[in-house]
């Protein structure tokens, strides 16, 4: 048998999919794992994180796309159309496996491109609330991995799901995090308390364009909180030298730290190492509850969220509508956290079905390869 792991979306989703890949290399070596990127430095990612799993054995491929467009995507980041004329280049390379495991959805187009004979699957690559990712066309796949519950329950009355053709209880970011953390050093040379600014990259939907200029303002100016800003990776995707800019009006400040999109913004290196969430709709803080800590929400477009299942986790800290007197907003979040300590802790346990102490990567990988077996 002989799967392939494409990893052609942003590399926060690599974290989601390549640890199953190494597992399924580890735990069944009948199969051969390939695991494929578009650019040399996004395969250079992948084999940095490969060996954190020294048992396992995959080919790395740089999937055949034009030297021209492997420049344009290096220097000037991932676009859709990008990954579709990748996924075309790449459509006899893809008809040769009997599985694609995807963190993404665009993969289903080579549905359309001639690549029929291959299960598609699906591992995901978050877990927030929002609509997104109960979209209905994560249906097409003949098997998905959810997280926890709380996805499985959704994406049953949905009808995106059936039984026998999903698997519950898998995370794999978590798995990488775990080994990752006996090397992590600390955020900040000092005892402040640490608090990570997460806005959402989507305008419509991200706290960042009415508030967040405000919001580093403030953090520049006070002497008790470090701060470190380390947005959704997509937020400056397209528009590097404004974070770029950010990173050197800030750069000068001990207690702050701007992180436009690096590695460590994508790793958990700061949702772990941060006292208090401050956000709005990314599914970071999903991530970050794995050990709950205060949060305080922001609602910057006025969004009436009571009783909304897209804004469940807005029930796990306090909620404000603007940031002034910032620091008194602060405080109460983190006074007021016990009363949603244990929403947190259920929240956790809903969503994911683990406290991150256990890797849920292999028994993921021992259920796609059962479920291609029974396919087969």
């Amino acid at each position: 048998m002989k799967v392939a792991f494409p990893l052609i979306g942003q590399r926060h989703q690599t974290l989601h999919a390549l640890p199953i890949a190494l597992e399924v290399s580890a735990r069944h070596p009948d199969v051969a794992v390939h695991v494929s990127c578009l650019t040399v430095s996004h395969l250079e990612l992948a084999r940095s994180l490969a060996t954190l799993y020294p048992e396992a054995r995959v080919q790395f491929d740089l999937l055949p796309i034009s030297p021209k467009l492997r420049r344009r995507i290096e220097l000037h980041g991932l676009r859709v159309v990008d990954r579709l004329i990748g996924l075309f280049a790449s459509r006899h390379y893809f008809r040769t496996f009997d599985a694609i495991i995807v963190p993404e959805a665009t993969s289903l187009q080579l549905r359309h491109m001639g690549v029929r004979r291959p299960k598609m699957i699906w591992t995901g690559h978050g877990a927030g609330d929002r609509a997104i990712g109960f979209a209905r066309h994560l249906g097409k796949f003949d098997f998905l991995l959810v997280p926890g519950r709380k996805v499985e329950q959704r994406m049953l009355e949905k009808g995106i799901i059936r039984p026998g053709a999903y698997h519950r209880g898998t995370y794999a970011k978590f798995d990488l995090v775990r080994r990752m953390d006996a090397k992590r050093p600390k955020l900040f040379n000092n005892n402040r308390p640490t608090i990570l600014y997460n806005p959402h990259f989507l305008r419509r939907l991200s706290s960042w364009p009415e508030m967040g200029h405000q919001i580093l303002q403030f953090f520049a100016t006070q002497d008790r909180y470090n701060l470190v800003f380390a947005p959704h990776f997509r937020l400056f995707d397209n528009h590097r030298e404004e974070g770029e800019a950010l990173r050197r009006q800030y750069g000068h400040l001990s207690h702050m730290l701007i992180d436009p999109g690096s590695h460590r913004s994508i790793d958990m290196t700061y949702t772990m190492g941060a006292d208090l969430y401050l956000g709005d709709v990314s599914s970071q803080v999903a991530e970050f509850m794995i050990r709950p800590r205060p949060c305080l929400f922001l609602n910057a477009h006025h969004v009436k969220w009571h009783g909304n299942p897209d804004y469940q986790f807005w029930t796990l800290g306090p909620v404000t509508e603007n940031v002034s007197d910032l620091g008194s907003k602060i405080e109460n979040a983190f006074e007021t956290h016990p009363r949603f300590l244990e929403a947190q802790r259920q929240y956790v346990l809903e969503t994911f079905e683990t406290l991150g102490d256990e890797p849920t990567a292999p028994a993921a990988a021992d259920a796609i390869v059962d479920f291609l077996k029974r396919a087969a």
